[in-house]
C-alpha cells in the first residue's frame, strides 16, 4: 500500500522525513538579504536514500543544516516521523538528535585532534545516557570494526589516521547511536579519488545493514547515483528536478540537470560523452532574476521563463511524468487543476 505523495516520492503512508516550504534567508552587513533556501519540499522514506546535488552556492549544505536545526530556518516545516522538528525546545531537540545525525565534509575539521578515538566515539553514547563503561567500550569496538578499522585503534589520536580513515571515524561517530537518518554533506569531496569509492561503499553498507535512511549532499551526480535511490537537483536555493536516480541520470528533464549530467563522463552503467557545457555563473542569491532562476544560463529559455517562475510539480516530459520546475514541460492535468 504505497502512494505517490505530492513531492513525488514513493513511500508508505508516513515518510520518515517531510520537508515543506523550507526557507532560509541570511541578513548580511548593510541589510543585504541572501536567499539561501526558497521554499524547498523534500521527502525521505524509511531506510531510503536521497541525493541532493547542485553547484556550489545552490543551497545544498544550508538545506542539510536547516533540517537538523544546526541553523534555524526562516520559514517552513520539518516533520521527522510526524514530529514537528522546528517546534522542539532545546532540551527535547538534544534528545531527539540521536535519531538524525550528520557527517560533515572535512574530516580534519570535524574531529577533535586532542581526543582519543575511543573517547570521541563514546561521547555520543554518554550524552544520550549509556552509563555502563564496559557496554560503551564494546559498542565502540563494534563500530570501529563496522567501518573497517580495528578495535585496537580506539587508543589512537586522529592525527595517526589518513584522511580516508578519519572520514570513516566521522561516519562511525554519526552511526554509533543507530540513527534513523544520516545527512552526509560532501563526505568524499575532501578525499583522494582513489579512496572515495571505499567511503561511498561504506555508507551504502551501513545503510543496508542498519536500515538507516540517508540524505547524501554532493556536487557530483556520479557520487549520488552510486548510493541513492532518488536525486533532487538544486539551483539557487530551489529544487528544480527530483526523481528516481536511474531515470534522472539517463533521461534528465530540466535543462540544468541535463547540463550537469552532460558534464559527467562516467555514470552508472558505463561512460558517456559530455552533452552540453554549462556556461556562466549562478546569479547572485541576494538579487535573483525574475522568472525562472536558471533562465539567464538556459539555452532553451523563452519569454515566459523570463517573466514567470515555474513551480516544482509533476509534469509531462518525453520520458514520462517527472517532478520538475520548467515551463518547457506542461504540468499534469491533476497538478494544473490543483
Amino acid at each position: 500500500h504505497r502512494r505517490l505523495l505530492a513531492p513525488g516520492v514513493m513511500t508508505g503512508d508516513a515518510p520518515l522525513l517531510s520537508v515543506r516550504s523550507l526557507t532560509k534567508t541570511f541578513v548580511m552587513a548593510g541589510g543585504r538579504k541572501v536567499h539561501a533556501l526558497s521554499g524547498v519540499d523534500l521527502e525521505v522514506p524509511e531506510a531510503g536514500a536521497v541525493g541532493v546535488v547542485g553547484e556550489s552556492g545552490s543551497g545544498k549544505t544550508t538545506l542539510g543544516r536547516a533540517v537538523l536545526r544546526l541553523i534555524q530556518p526562516s520559514a517552513g516545516t520539518v516533520a521527522f516521523r510526524g514530529t514537528d522538528w522546528l517546534a522542539l525546545n532545546s532540551r527535547t531537540l538534544r534528545r531527539q538528535r540521536r535519531h538524525m545525525q550528520m557527517v560533515f565534509q572535512d574530516p580534519f575539521a570535524s574531529i577533535n585532534p586532542r581526543q582519543r578515538v575511543g573517547a570521541m566515539l563514546a561521547e555520543p553514547l554518554i550524552v544520550h545516557g549509556q552509563t555502563d563503561r564496559t557496554a560503551r567500550r564494546a559498542t565502540v569496538a563494534r563500530m570501529l570494526e563496522a567501518v573497517g578499522l580495528s578495535a585496537d585503534e580506539a587508543a589512537k589520536f586522529p592525527h595517526q589516521f589518513s584522511g580516508g580513515q578519519r572520514q570513516r571515524l566521522a561516519i562511525a561517530r554519526a552511526a554509533i547511536l543507530d540513527p534513523a537518518l544520516i545527512i552526509a554533506d560532501e563526505p568524499v569531496s575532501a578525499l583522494d579519488v582513489s579512496i572515495r569509492s571505499q567511503v561511498l561503499n561504506l555508507l551504502a553498507d551501513l545503510r543496508r545493514d542498519r536500515g538507516m535512511a540517508m540524505i547524501l549532499i554532493a556536487h557530483d551526480l556520479a557520487v549520488v547515483g552510486h548510493v541513492c535511490d532518488r536525486i533532487a537537483v538544486m539551483y539557487l536555493g530551489r529544487i528544480v528536478e527530483e526523481g528516481p536516480s536511474d531515470d534522472l541520470l539517463t533521461a534528465p528533464a530540466h535543462p540544468y540537470t541535463r547540463a550537469l549530467v552532460g558534464s559527467v563522463y562516467h555514470l552508472k552503467g558505463g561512460a558517456t560523452a559530455p552533452q552540453r557545457v554549462l556556461e556562466g555563473d549562478p546569479p547572485d542569491p541576494s538579487s535573483p532574476p525574475a522568472g525562472c532562476p536558471f533562465h539567464p544560463r538556459c539555452p532553451s529559455a523563452v519569454d515566459r521563463c523570463r517573466a514567470e517562475r515555474p513551480e516544482l510539480v509533476m509534469r509531462r516530459t518525453e520520458d514520462g511524468p517527472r517532478r520538475t520546475a520548467c515551463h518547457l514541460h506542461p504540468p499534469l492535468a491533476a497538478e494544473r487543476a490543483a
